[in-house]
This record gives structure tokens, C-alpha cells and sequence, in this order.
């Protein structure tokens, strides 16, 4: 087997994924400090109670720090792709300032803070840590670059399973490692043309590189029935300072794997698929459920009473719709609307959706529906647990049935209880599908939704909905 060699790159720093939130972090709370103390004295100066001022920049810094961990910015993909998630970090510091408003009133101390202090501090905090997080990215990835921040790498295996791990660095292109080149099993596994990293012998020449060379991590790719051969592997790297992972079989480039909880204990377990709202989530969507569904329905209820009158008035028939839907593991539940459309007796054999110039809507209903206020009485689906606030829209029956038939893994959407307003609606999935292809469309978006739910993204669908129901986008 021809070899090649190639000289590893020097490397003056080592990155840590480990390490890199914990910068950030720091920084963060620089940036969110500096804000805090620039905008006192420039606006408040000797006119305002320090210690008040001081509690409310403790509160703020902590809060936003809790808050933006709990969101996951504190993981190394949203630090590297601060734009992505700008929207969390704003709804981040919204969230903290709305309950220092909270905290101040409740103790009746409001009045000593400066109004337009809190409001330049709101302001500069999250731009600068916007542009601090955007500047500091730039700087990680030129480093990366150029090698100085980098983790080199080895790769040792065999068979398919190294050429489809190969095949996924060259895709995906990590920025924070060098592959140095790879070791394998047999010498009779030339790849040819397979691969552009340099073949440095076989798997009994491993420990002997590792020793001469600067080696951070080795990747292990050998099909997972060779267990044996595995073992002895990873017995053998025991003596030497990098670290070891182990790739996965080649169903793990067709499935996603990741640890499995703690509560397993030390179960030689991956996973492959999670339950949506596991641990605390179940418990913060419920609170918002209620919590807000609540104040909704007792601020909105006297709006409510003037438009079922309304719809009275113009036509017969009642003024709330009930109709059936899927809901939550795919259990049957009766969904409330205000009725859009002219009654009808007997309801339709086939039902069709609404489309645009609908002559079966009626013209309080066109204004209803154009504003989403058709919508409203679903909160009382969120107040008896057959909905949320936020989730995939539930279809009727036979649509639901009917798409089942013709869209793989459609049922996954109802991994969650229904929602009001869903991911899906507020990224232009609204209102009529006329194909297969636009349902789904809203499919894809629905189990984004499922698979990666977090309480701020649920904020972050409320706020987009509401403007949307301003704007009247998509509905007819």
C-alpha cells in the first residue's frame, strides 16, 4: 500500500466547545455590565438612589444570563451564527426587562427608576451583544482559517464506514478541524480516489504517529459488529493524550443518534429519537397555556360577545362553529370557531377548504377571517387541554385521514397538541393548500416545530402572529 506523509499544522491554540461558551459568556456579561454603567451615567448621573440602579443591573445581567442559556445560546452553534439567532437573544432581553417592569410594580419601587435609562439600557445591551456575538464569530472563524484555533484530527477504519465519514467531513467542512489523514485496518483498503486526505499507514502504525505528532482527537470507524476489534483499539489509545470517538454504523448516516439522559446511568445507550417537551418542557408549555390563555379570554371576552352578535345579525344560524379535528396522539376533539360561512342544515358530504372569493363566506366572516378573529373561541380548546396556544393547526378529519394516506410520517405533527397559531402559519403556510406539495410543505414545518420546540420560540410565534394578523397575509 503506497503511503503518503504530510507535516502536521502547527497549532497554537486548542478549541474546546467546552470552553468557548464560557468565554462568550464572560464577554456577554462585559457587554450587558458596560451598557448598564454607560447609560447610568450619561442619563441618570447623581439624580437617582445608586443602590436601586445597582439591583436592577444585578437583576437584568443575571436574568439575560439564565434566560440565553435556557435558550441554548450558550451552545457552539448559535455562538457561531450570532444573525441566526438574533431573534432569541432580543426576545431574551424583552423577557428580562418585562419582568424587572413586573418586580418594580409589584413592590411599588417603579418610580425611582429613570424610564429612559431602562430604555437605553434595553436598547444598547441587546444591539451590543448582537454586534459583540457577530464580531467575536468573525474573529473564531478567520483564527479557524488560518489553523490558529483548530483541533487536529485522525480517522481510523475500515470499509464503508470510514468512506461515508470522510465523505460527511468533506460536506460539512468543520472549521475547527484539521484532519491530518487516516489509518486502516487492512493495507489492502487503498482508497483510491475515495478520498483526498493522505493515507498514513495501518491501524498498528496509530500509537507511533501519535506519539511523534501534536494529536488531538481520533476517530474510530469500524463497523460496530467488530466489537472485539474496537475494544482493542481503544485499549491500546488508553496510554496516549487525545481523545476517542467512536463514528457511527452506517445507519447512523440515515439516523440522527444522540447521548442518552443520565437517568439511564451508564447504559451503553444513543438516542435516536426524543420525546417532544420532555423533563421541565411539558410543565412551561402548560404554564403559558393557561397563564396567558386565561388573561386572553377575560380581556377578549366582551370583543368575542360583539362578534357572535354580529354574526347573528347578518345570518342565521349559531355563531360558534364546532368542528372535528385530530388533536394530540391523534385523538378526536371538537375544535370552536366563529362560523365564517352561511349556515347550512345539513353540512356538506366532502368537505372543502375555504379558497379565495369564497362565495360561501359571509362578509362579517371575510373580515373575521382576513384579522384571524374566526379564531378566537379556540381558546377555550386551550383552556380545556384539547389545544395550545402554539402548535400545528389541526386539520378536519377526512383531510387529516386523506393526507395520512399520500405523506410520509404526516401523524408526527401530533407528537404535540394542536395550536391557535404554529410555526408553519407564521412562515407563510397559511390558509388554503391547493397541493400535495403545499401540505407537505407545512408537514416539514410542523415537525420543525416538534422536534425543536423551546419556550422562546413559542414567544417568538406569538409575536410574529400578531403581526401577521395586522397585515392579513394569507387568509381569505
Amino acid at each position: 500500500m503506497q503511503r503518503e506523509s504530510k507535516a502536521a499544522p502547527k497549532r497554537r491554540f486548542l478549541i474546546s466547545s467546552q470552553v468557548v461558551p464560557g468565554l462568550i459568556a464572560t464577554m456577554d456579561s462585559v457587554v450587558i455590565l458596560a451598557a448598564a454603567l454607560v447609560s447610568y451615567f450619561v442619563i441618570v448621573g447623581n439624580l437617582g438612589d445608586t443602590n436601586y440602579y445597582l439591583a436592577a443591573i444585578a437583576f437584568v445581567w443575571l436574568t439575560t444570563l439564565l434566560l440565553m442559556n435556557f435558550a441554548g445560546l450558550y451552545e457552539f452553534d448559535p455562538i457561531m451564527a450570532p444573525f441566526a439567532f438574533t431573534d432569541k437573544i432580543i426576545i431574551a432581553f424583552a423577557t428580562t426587562f418585562l419582568f424587572l417592569f413586573a418586580a418594580a410594580f409589584s413592590l411599588k419601587i417603579s418610580i425611582e427608576y429613570s424610564r429612559i435609562w431602562i430604555g437605553a439600557f434595553a436598547f444598547s445591551a441587546s444591539i451590543a451583544t448582537v454586534v459583540f456575538r457577530f464580531v467575536a464569530t468573525n474573529i473564531l472563524g478567520r483564527l479557524a482559517d488560518r489553523h490558529v484555533f483548530s483541533r487536529n484530527v485522525l480517522v481510523v477504519g475500515s470499509g464503508e464506514q470510514m468512506w461515508k465519514l470522510l465523505e460527511s467531513i468533506n460536506n460539512s467542512h468543520p472549521r475547527f478541524i484539521s484532519l491530518l489523514g487516516v489509518f486502516v485496518q487492512n493495507s489492502d483498503e487503498a482508497p483510491g480516489q475515495r478520498t483526498n486526505y493522505p493515507i498514513l499507514g495501518n491501524v498498528i502504525d496509530l500509537p507511533a504517529y501519535i506519539r511523534s505528532n501534536d494529536v488531538d482527537d481520533v476517530f474510530i470507524s469500524l463497523p460496530w459488529s467488530a466489537d472485539d476489534q474496537i475494544a482493542a483499539l481503544i485499549n491500546n489509545l488508553r496510554e496516549l493524550p487525545v481523545n476517542v470517538y467512536l463514528g457511527a454504523d452506517l445507519v447512523g448516516f440515515r439516523l440522527p443518534f444522540r447521548s442518552a439522559p443520565d437517568h439511564f446511568g451508564k447504559l451503553p445507550l444513543v438516542e435516536v429519537m426524543g420525546r417532544p417537551l420532555a423533563g421541565w418542557g411539558g410543565v412551561q408549555k402548560a404554564a403559558l397555556d393557561y397563564a396567558a390563555g386565561t388573561i386572553l379570554t377575560l380581556l377578549l371576552l366582551p370583543m368575542m360577545m360583539l362578534i357572535a352578535a354580529a354574526i347573528r345579525l347578518e345570518s342565521k344560524g349559531p355563531a360558534i362553529f364546532r368542528q372535528r379535528r385530530y388533536g394530540f396522539v391523534n385523538r378526536i376533539f371538537a375544535i370552536y370557531k366563529f362560523r365564517t360561512m352561511t349556515y347550512r342544515a345539513i353540512p356538506e358530504e366532502k368537505i372543502t377548504q375555504a379558497s379565495k372569493d369564497d362565495p360561501r363566506i359571509t362578509r362579517v366572516g371575510r373580515l373575521l377571517r382576513r384579522l384571524s378573529l374566526d379564531e378566537l373561541p379556540q381558546l377555550f380548546n386551550v383552556l380545556n387541554g384539547t389545544m395550545s396556544l402554539v402548535g400545528p393547526r389541526p386539520h378536519a378529519v377526512e383531510h387529516n385521514e386523506e393526507y395520512a394516506r399520500i405523506i410520509r410520517g404526516y401523524f408526527a405533527r401530533h407528537r404535540v397538541k394542536p395550536g391557535m397559531t404554529g410555526w408553519a402559519q407564521v412562515n407563510g403556510f397559511r390558509g388554503e393548500t391547493k397541493t400535495v406539495a403545499d401540505m407537505e410543505a407545512r408537514v416539514r414545518q410542523d415537525i420543525y416545530y416538534v422536534e425543536n420546540w423551546s419556550l422562546l420560540l413559542d414567544l417568538k410565534i406569538l409575536l410574529m402572529t400578531l403581526v401577521i394578523c395586522v397585515t392579513g397575509r394569507n387568509a381569505y
